[in-house]
């Protein structure tokens, strides 16, 4: 299931956090291949094992690199195609790099956290990473605020990555739709890239269920 032969290929499922990955590579405007696995087979066969053996999604393969993990997928892509403007000149990286990891670090696993039920307690709040959900949330609700983008004033590929994690955890409840939050997600949901990806990845849901 995919495009012509490229040699950049993702592999996804749509029901999954390869929406991200889907939605840099539409930024990036690159064509590319798209190989979609199901969770109770074709995620867990050897062919996909041999590109990540934990079974998740979303992968890149370009060329001969395979990079998984969606915020490392993002900073990948930003770095291989230049041309997409996705990436600050690496003196301008600080901010870029800050909040790309903070989503992918301390608000991922605070996030989970509390989908799972797991209230850490006052001592255990100085030992994980991100302290308390709700410091976390506020931290990065402070940045989405200083905006317009989470970087600075131009839109990257730390974007990609904090509007899909912001998008994802405030549909579930796992973090406040914050004022600061909700006007970020107008922006970031406004880009045709991420218009796009989501039409593909409704009508791949929509293929996939029909068999």
């Amino acid at each position: 299931m995919g495009d012509a032969m490229t040699d950049l290929i993702f592999y996804t499922n749509p029901q999954s956090r390869g929406r991200i990955a889907r939605w840099m590579l539409e930024e990036v405007g690159e064509p590319y291949e798209t190989v979609a696995l199901d969770y109770a087979t074709t995620m867990r066969g050897e062919d996909y094992r041999a590109i990540n053996p934990m079974q998740k999604v979303p992968a890149i393969r370009h060329r001969d690199a395979v990079v998984t993990e969606g915020a490392a997928i993002c900073a990948y892509l930003a770095d291989a195609f230049p041309a997409a403007g996705l990436a600050p000149a690496p003196a301008d990286r600080a901010a870029y790099y800050r909040w790309l990891f903070f989503a992918a670090g301390p608000i991922e696993a605070a996030a989970t956290n509390k989908a799972f039920g797991v209230a850490p307690t006052e001592q255990q709040t100085r030992m994980a990473g991100y302290g308390t959900l709700e410091r976390a949330a506020d931290v990065l609700d402070a940045a989405a605020a200083a905006g317009p983008w989470i970087a600075g004033d131009r839109f990257t590929a730390a974007d990609v990555y904090v509007g899909a994690q912001i998008g994802w955890l405030t549909q579930f409840k796992l973090l406040p739709l914050t004022p600061a939050f909700a006007d970020y997600l107008a922006r970031v949901q406004a880009r045709p890239a991420y218009i796009r990806a989501n039409e593909k990845d409704d009508a791949l849901v929509a293929e996939m269920a029909a068999g």
